[in-house]
């Protein structure tokens, strides 16, 4: 009786067993875990204080080619060409464990639900805005990367690259792709309403398209951007220009003032600091850079920023220039180190900051970065 009951019990487990086989083949579902764990020593200089800023910072920073994360990718077949996605994603520093490199923003810098079809493909939640999208997939700096974390320009001129409560439409014709988003501000006393667009085109190792986008604060006024440029890859070589521009509004609230200088940043998103930073009421860049392919494993590059901000006044007028080179060797698909140097050089009423003086501008109107790390992605 006992063999007879556990031949029963072993006759529904396969069954059971089968059967879930069975549906997970028929929903074609897949949940991918991924991630990159990169670590780097990095060393610049000037970063004394004010009236001694001849003082070199060495530090291990995690995530100098790319910020260290880790995310879960959810795809189901609903069928028909259909799908619903997902994704999530926590970034930290891996030289602490610290999340977010700083402790700072939301758990999840990505959290997005959506369906995908022959209409496109519509996303809901923290993602990615428009501007970071087109940057990133159609004029990158480094197309591996597709930038250096430590120091990247380019992307102080993304309105912080990410929006929370954004609805986002994406579509793909042959070698055309547009996108659309909406974010709401729910009120928030920090404004956050956005309305962007943009529209590529890439085939035959061309790729060139245009982006823009609007922010508004909780006081109503508004910061515009809008970016273009393209690549063009020929064999072992990459080629890569564009422009990026930001209009603001005469901002009087600390609170907007406060959001405006999050999105601009500091010295690795453009540089600018001191009594002029906020004054602006326009900046642009122009970037331009190249990458040659050494062998299979071994890639370099180098490139090139020239930024500049105006304002109602003479004081707000200030240029920066920024210049990166960098060599990044695969040991397999995986695992990449890299080395890498930039130097960026202000005029006008504006200074770099001091990690010295916690983060305040010491005056110092140059620097010097050195990078060398090692990346791992799975």
């Amino acid at each position: 009786m006992k063999n007879l009951d556990a031949k029963r019990l072993f006759a529904l487990g396969v069954v059971a067993l089968v059967s879930g086989s069975a549906f997970a083949q028929a929903s074609a579902s897949s949940v991918q875990l991924y991630g990159i764990v990169d670590v780097a020593y990095r060393r610049t200089n000037n970063e004394g204080p004010a009236g001694n800023t001849a003082q070199s910072l060495n530090q291990l920073v995690g995530g100098g080619m790319s910020q260290s994360r880790w995310g879960l990718n959810v795809s189901e077949d609903l069928g028909g060409g259909n799908k619903a996605l997902a994704n999530v994603e926590n970034r930290f520093g891996a030289d602490t464990g610290a999340p977010n490199s700083g402790a700072t923003g939301p758990y999840f810098q990505q959290s997005w639900v959506g369906l995908q079809g022959g209409y496109g493909r519509v996303t809901l939640g923290r993602q990615y805005n428009v501007l970071f999208d087109l940057v990133t997939s159609t004029y990158a700096s480094y197309p591996y990367s597709p930038y250096m974390d430590v120091y990247k320009p380019e992307i102080g001129f993304a309105l912080g690259a990410r929006a929370d409560n954004m609805i986002k439409y994406m579509a793909e014709i042959g070698p055309v792709r547009g996108a659309l988003q909406y974010s709401f501000d729910e009120k928030s006393p920090t404004g956050g309403k956005t309305v962007g667009a943009y529209l590529r085109y890439a085939a035959d190792g061309l790729a060139a398209g245009a982006g823009y986008e609007s922010y508004k604060f909780a006081s109503g006024k508004e910061v515009e951007a809008w970016t273009l440029g393209g690549s063009y890859r020929m064999g072992n070589w990459y080629f890569n220009a564009g422009y990026g521009e930001n209009k603001v509004d005469a901002l009087t609230s600390p609170t907007d003032l406060a959001v405006l200088g999050a999105m601009w940043q500091g010295t690795i998103n453009g540089g600018f600091g001191g009594p002029a930073f906020l004054l602006a009421n326009k900046r642009t860049i122009y970037k331009v850079g190249a990458g040659y392919q050494i062998t299979p494993q071994l890639n370099l590059g180098v490139h090139y920023f020239h930024a500049k901000q105006s304002g109602a006044s003479a004081a707000a007028d200030a240029t920066a220039n920024f210049f990166t080179m960098a060599a990044d060797y695969a040991f397999s698909k995986r695992t990449d180190a890299y080395v890498e140097v930039d130097n960026t050089r202000l005029k006008g009423n504006v200074s770099l900051s001091s990690s010295a003086a916690g983060g305040t501008v010491n005056g110092a109107k140059s620097r010097t970065g050195f990078t060398i790390g090692l990346r791992h992605r799975f």
